[in-house]
C-alpha cells in the first residue's frame, strides 16, 4: 500500500497529504456523519495525526459524542467539503474522508460502525439500475 495519501476539498482551497498509511478506513453510520455527509453513512481513513498536513483557511464545528468524547469536523468555509475529523478519545489521530482524496483507489473499507443506525435505503440489490456516467434520463413528469 502507498505511504503518501493527498486530497482537497471541492473548489481547491483546502488541501492535504497524508504521509503513512492508514490505520484502518470505516464506514459510519452514526446520526451525526450522515448529516455531516448528506448520505446514508461517511467513509474515513484514520491517519496518524502528526503524519498529517493542512494547507488553506479551515473551519471546525464542535459536538460530544455519546461516549463524551469531543468531535471536531473540519470543514472548508467556502464549499462545505469535509475534510477530517477529529476525536478527544483518540487524540493521536485524525480521520480524512475518502471523498476528498486524489487517489483511494488502493483503500478498503475495514470496519463499518454504528450498522444499528444504517438506514434501510443505504443499501443496494442487483435490481437497482446503474448507470457509467450521467445517463441521458429524466424521472417522468
Amino acid at each position: 500500500m502507498k505511504q503518501k495519501f493527498s486530497g482537497a476539498c471541492l473548489c481547491g482551497q483546502v488541501t492535504y497529504t497524508a504521509h503513512c498509511a492508514p490505520v484502518i478506513v470505516a464506514q459510519c453510520h452514526c446520526n451525526e456523519c450522515r448529516r455531516l455527509s448528506g448520505a446514508g453513512h461517511s467513509v474515513g481513513a484514520m491517519f496518524a495525526a502528526d503524519a498529517v498536513t493542512v494547507s488553506g483557511a479551515i473551519r471546525e464545528i464542535e459536538y460530544t459524542s455519546a461516549q463524551q468524547s469531543v468531535v471536531t469536523k473540519v470543514f472548508c468555509p467556502t464549499c462545505g467539503s469535509p475534510i477530517l475529523g477529529k476525536n478527544t478519545g483518540s487524540p493521536d489521530h485524525v480521520t480524512l474522508t475518502l471523498g476528498t482524496m486524489d487517489d483511494a483507489g488502493d483503500l478498503k473499507v475495514g470496519v463499518v460502525i454504528f450498522e444499528r443506525d444504517a438506514p434501510h435505503w443505504d443499501t443496494l440489490g442487483d435490481d437497482v439500475m446503474r448507470f457509467a456516467t450521467q445517463p441521458d434520463w429524466s424521472p417522468d413528469p
